[in-house]
């Protein structure tokens, strides 16, 4: 029979080290935030094969003296827990197992120096073993050398990535405290190569607006809409991207709770409900977000590495995450991100190298080849001169920019139109001036113009008038003249079948017919005419793929994109001026109508200086 015994410190240190030192990233998170929690202003750091060979911190922070440096390296020593209690913790680090545990793991030397010192001091912890403190040479603050990272733990290396997969993680550690503290200074190099370059900030949302755009992109922090909302003791801030900044995965989503990074599944779907049904199914918005919680209603110490906290009251914190971006979202709605213009201008920009004589030579051009190639040479004013006498403006082509039928698939706005609607340039969307493809509107506004995709922007009006009515007393039924069999397969029927009383609520009206059929009643009179078959097949299939897995409310979100897609103005129906204005005016008035309900843009902007280059005038 085994004999219960006492493990002693250095193996223990080693069974920590092992919750708290995972790979690189975490010894360099532990030590940066050391250094924060010393009050660096300054924090340098240096990688050698992604960390696995060498990190080094160093910080101008208040330094140790060496009484400290070796209480700093045993466990469950801190400097961090004045009071003793777990209820007020200020600081980042706290557990006191950090170095310890990675000096258990590897070969640790720590320098440092404070005030009153002549000198700094070093002291080496070798696998365990303590050497020093001794003197040395540093001008301020600390730096700490971890070398040989699990140089006792052979085996542990094998399950390390790549060393560029270690270097990206030790960047994504860093970033993520860059964003946190925009006031530090944060500066970051691998193998002789400079990563990562952030100076500090001015305090406040400029320095914290300067910190984001330097690490997730300018584009992001122009586009992006401030948030600031309190509920209680509680505040949430932060930048959020508009719903057609979305991204595959959640990377580009960064969490704060009182400065701490963290990485909360709870809280990632809380952000995802609070941008509701504007993100297309499978994607993920971009966003920085800071809560800031009394230390007394937060657990910070329940996940070894602090990646994770615990609320003392988890539903008030995702009420408000949830209600929060709902409503700032709602505020800045109409938005549209700048990348869509900035991808349009980079079509139009894309000229081909060479261009074919037949793009410029008018029907029955009798001009000799060599004629041709004479007019496609630069132009001279001659033969501007002579390009005007010989063609007619209604025979310059538009091939290239439109397409060839672009010209009878144009229809303008009549003069009179135009005078009329005039000062409806001045509104966000401008005044609609021609509608291309029978699908697409262009509107002109006072510094550039606007493109509007109709069937997406009605599609996403119809569903908020559906959603506003379904809140306030149901949707409104239309019964139909003579009621509608469809054929559907049998789990398809099924499923509708099933959801019949949900389907009431917003105007659908469907009953069982038989084995693999139902009977469609009635539909939502702001469909007018549907298609009814095709409604309800359509239906069926968002129903078998929701297959239960989310709430009533999110079913019928799904539910209602599908419905109002199908009441919506279609592409290619054709709309006169009146009828483009109208659209473009609810579309300015109507909650998250800068995205159709799949989370695609509804309208792209092009300013006056965007479309000045692409012609060379600035």
């Amino acid at each position: 029979m085994a004999v219960i015994r006492q493990l002693p410190d250095r193996l223990i240190n080693q069974i920590a080290a092992g919750e708290v030192v995972e790979r690189p990233a975490s010894a360099l998170k532990e030590l940066v935030e050391n250094a924060l929690d010393a009050g660096a202003q300054q924090i340098s750091i240096t990688l050698r094969r992604g960390g696995i060979d060498e990190i080094t911190v160093i910080d101008d922070g208040s330094g140790m003296t060496p009484d400290d440096m070796a209480l700093a390296i045993e466990r469950h020593a801190t400097s961090k827990l004045p009071d003793d209690s777990l209820d007020h913790i200020h600081s980042l680090g706290f557990r006191g197992e950090a170095l310890p545990s990675i000096g258990a793991v590897s070969r640790l030397s720590l320098t440092s120096i404070t005030a009153g010192f002549d000198h700094a001091w070093r002291l080496v912890v070798d696998g365990g073993i303590v050497s020093g403190p001794e003197p040395a040479a540093l001008a301020k603050g600390s730096m700490i050398s971890v070398t040989q990272l699990f140089k006792v733990f052979p085996a542990r290396l094998k399950f390390l990535k790549t060393e560029r997969t270690e270097q990206g993680q030790c960047a994504d550690i860093v970033r993520r405290l860059g964003m946190a503290w925009p006031e530090v200074g944060f500066h970051l190099t691998a193998d002789d190569r400079l990563l990562l370059d952030l100076p500090a900030c001015l305090p406040g949302q400029s320095g914290l607006q300067a910190r984001i755009g330097t690490i997730m992109g300018q584009g992001f922090a122009a586009d992006a809409v401030v948030l600031d909302a309190v509920r209680d003791d509680i505040r949430l801030t932060g930048l959020v991207g508009l719903p057609t900044m979305n991204r595959p995965t959640t990377a580009n989503i960064f969490l704060f709770v009182n400065g701490r990074p963290i990485h909360d599944r709870a809280l990632l779907g809380a952000i995802r409900a609070g941008y509701g049904d504007t993100l297309p199914r499978g994607r993920h918005p971009m966003a920085v977000l800071f809560l800031e919680v009394p230390t007394s209603a937060v657990d910070v110490n329940v996940h070894p590495a602090k990646a994770e906290v615990r609320f003392k009251d988890a539903a008030a914190v995702r009420s408000l995450l949830v209600g929060g971006l709902m409503a700032r979202l709602r505020d800045g709605s109409i938005n549209a991100s700048s990348a869509g213009g900035t991808a349009a201008i980079g079509k139009f920009s894309t000229a081909p190298d060479r261009v074919s004589e037949n793009d410029f030579a008018p029907a029955g051009n009798t001009l000799s080849s060599g004629a041709q190639r004479s007019y496609l040479a630069p132009p001279s004013r001659q033969k501007m001169a002579f390009a005007h006498a010989f063609y007619r403006p209604d025979q310059l082509p538009l091939r290239g920019l439109l397409g060839d039928d672009a010209a009878p698939a144009a229809r303008m706005a009549s003069d009179s139109e135009a005078e009329q609607h005039n000062d409806q340039r001045h509104h966000l969307l401008g005044a609609a001036k021609a509608q291309l493809h029978k699908t697409y509107i262009i509107a002109e506004t006072e510094d550039g113009l606007t493109i509007i995709d109709q069937h997406a922007a009605h599609e996403r009006l119809v569903m908020e008038r559906m959603k506003t009515a379904l809140a306030e007393s149901g949707v409104a039924s239309q019964n139909l003249l003579l009621p509608e069999v469809v054929t559907l397969a049998d789990h398809h029927a099924a499923a509708v079948i099933e959801a019949a009383d949900m389907l009431e609520t917003i105007g659908l009206v469907i009953e069982g017919f038989g084995a693999g059929a139902v009977v469609v009643r009635a539909v939502p009179a702001l469909l007018g005419t549907p298609d009814v078959k095709q409604l309800v097949a359509d239906i069926a299939e968002e129903l078998v793929e929701l297959c239960g897995s989310t709430s009533l409310e999110d079913r019928i979100n799904h539910v209602l994109a599908t419905v109002s897609c199908h009441g919506s103005v279609r592409a290619g129906r054709p709309l006169n001026a009146s009828e483009m204005n109208a659209l473009l005016r609810d579309m300015e008035i109507t909650p998250r109508s800068g995205q159709c309900n799949h989370g695609r843009p509804t309208w792209v902007k092009l300013s006056l200086a965007d479309i000045e280059r692409l012609f060379g005038r600035s």
